[in-house]
């Protein structure tokens, strides 16, 4: 089932979609260590547990520290974490997801929706904001778009928030497994239809960021 496909309509109508995407995903803190979920199978069928260990915690510390700055640098930053956490779930889930979702592929182990994805970047975020290394942005609420009667197809994102209160979308949908998410403003985000798929350009990649 693609995230943008005439498939999801019962799923939007019963509202399932924007439940998946709000929900918090629990964590269990160990000493030294920290489980987070893992979402995958599409609309968070499976969810699989991740040790972050104080090593991982350490590389976080690394990649957020060089984006201390200023919040473009974070944002820069953060899309870099996101890679990092991506390949650290690989090791999870076995399965190297690729870019958006197949056809096909509901219900299979490893591999990732739009819901999957925006939930998984969302506890990445949340443990990087628990951690104290989110300098520039807090963590927001998901944000979808399209609802199929106003002509789009379903699709969800992470949101982070700038100290002028300005959201952005973190979406690591478009991009394999372990590849840096599209990051832009949400208000830009949210009225991208079906052809324009949030895809980025090079110039509103360095525009965005």
């Amino acid at each position: 089932m693609k995230c943008d496909s005439p498939l999801w309509v019962s799923a939007v109508l019963t509202g399932l979609l924007v439940a998946s995407c709000t929900t918090e995903m629990p964590t269990v803190p160990t000493t030294g260590s920290e489980h987070v979920e893992i979402c995958h199978g599409y609309g968070c069928k499976f969810r699989s547990k991740l040790m972050l260990t104080a090593s991982d915690e350490k590389e976080f510390a690394a990649i957020m520290a060089s984006g201390a700055k200023s919040p473009t640098a974070e944002r820069q930053a953060i899309a870099r974490s996101v890679a990092y956490f991506e390949n650290r779930t690989r090791q999870v889930t076995g399965v190297t997801d690729q870019r958006k979702s197949e056809l096909g592929a509901a219900g299979i182990r490893g591999q990732m929706d739009c819901i999957d994805e925006s939930t998984n970047t969302r506890t990445l975020l949340k443990y990087l904001e628990r951690h104290g290394l989110l300098r520039h942005h807090d963590v927001a609420m998901n944000a979808s778009r399209g609802f199929l009667i106003d002509g789009r197809y379903p699709h969800n994102t992470a949101v982070i928030r700038d100290a002028s209160g300005k959201k952005w979308a973190v979406d690591s949908w478009y991009a394999p497994m372990g590849g840096a998410p599209d990051i832009l403003p949400l208000s830009e985000w949210l009225p991208r239809g079906f052809l324009a798929s949030g895809e980025l350009t090079e110039a509103e990649r360095r525009s965005g960021l």
